[in-house]
């Protein structure tokens, strides 16, 4: 069942980069910013993934703490995450439970072939588990100023 807007997001848990296990109550309290892309170093998720790194030091101000989830293992997430200097942690969600969970796996066309794919998208989730927020089928440029500015506006 995916998450709806404006209610709280059912209990799960994901295994993260630098030994972190992700549920909603580890982070009750804070803002959290779940962006879900298609695969560790691809063009357009390597300048999505940079982007939320440069903007990191906003989000932290802001009160927020922001994930990245895609279907890699955690071998590709640790060399994608030491690669780019990311300072948030990468969950794999190899059995893409929380992709299905969000609704971001999507049929898609790549290369005139029909492929199951992660549809790049961000979802904001508030100090209480509510989700806030969310964008889908995104496009990189402005998205993460974007976000910023959604995270600002819930203090």
């Amino acid at each position: 069942m995916t998450p709806a807007l404006n209610k709280p997001l059912p209990e799960f848990e994901a295994l993260a980069t630098g030994g972190v296990k992700f549920t909603p109550q580890a982070f009750a309290g804070k803002t959290v910013v779940l962006y879900f892309y298609p695969k560790d170093n691809t063009p357009g998720c390597t300048t999505e993934a940079m982007q939320f790194r440069d903007h990191h030091k906003d989000f932290v101000k802001a009160g927020a703490v922001v994930f990245g989830v895609s279907r890699d293992n955690m071998a590709s997430h640790e060399k994608f995450k030491q690669n780019l200097e990311l300072p948030f942690e990468l969950i794999a969600d190899t059995e893409e439970k929380l992709c299905h969970m969000f609704g971001v796996v999507k049929n898609k066309i790549m290369y005139g072939k029909k492929v199951k794919g992660i549809e790049r998208s961000t979802f904001l989730i508030d100090g209480t588990g509510t989700l806030r927020a969310e964008w889908r089928g995104l496009k990189v440029a402005g998205h993460v100023e974007e976000v910023l500015k959604a995270v600002k506006a819930l203090k």
